[in-house]
């Protein structure tokens, strides 16, 4: 912009001029060929690539996730002792035969509560509250 400053107006009005018949030319060549190609009336700046991780640190991010779910994979098909062992089908050869299906792991218990702690819990929870609301009306 520094350049369009240091201009005099009379260069000015010569150079919107030029601009204007660059303009019309365009659009005269455009009915010639046919098509109606829209040109920019000022140069559009490439786009700012987004700055993000390279290339390799995405491939070593993606080889870290691999190997943890193989990990994971791995643990959760260690062959039980009782689903390991393979049940025949019909026929006594060794290529016939299958593993046992494996019966779903019990699901892990859920802590319950007696009902004497749960009430052991609230008659501490309603003592305190009390002795809060004590506390504000002798204040």
């Amino acid at each position: 912009m520094s350049a369009l400053t240091s201009l005099s107006i009379q260069q000015l009005r010569q150079a919107a001029g030029l601009k204007e018949k660059i303009q019309s030319l365009e659009h005269e060549l455009a009915k010639i060929l046919g098509g109606t190609t829209k040109v920019a009336a000022t140069p559009v700046a490439p786009a700012k690539k987004k700055s993000g991780m390279s290339a390799a640190a995405k491939a070593k991010i993606s080889a870290a996730a691999k190997a943890r779910w193989a990990k994971v994979k791995a643990a959760a098909v260690k062959p039980k002792p009782a689903a390991a062992k393979l049940a025949v089908v019909s026929a006594p050869s060794a290529t016939t035969a299958k593993p046992a299906t494996a019966a779903k792991p019990a699901a892990k218990k859920k802590f319950s509560m007696s009902a004497a702690a749960k009430a052991k819990i609230s008659a501490a929870a309603k003592a305190r509250w009390a002795k809060v609301k004590a506390a504000k009306k002798s204040a």
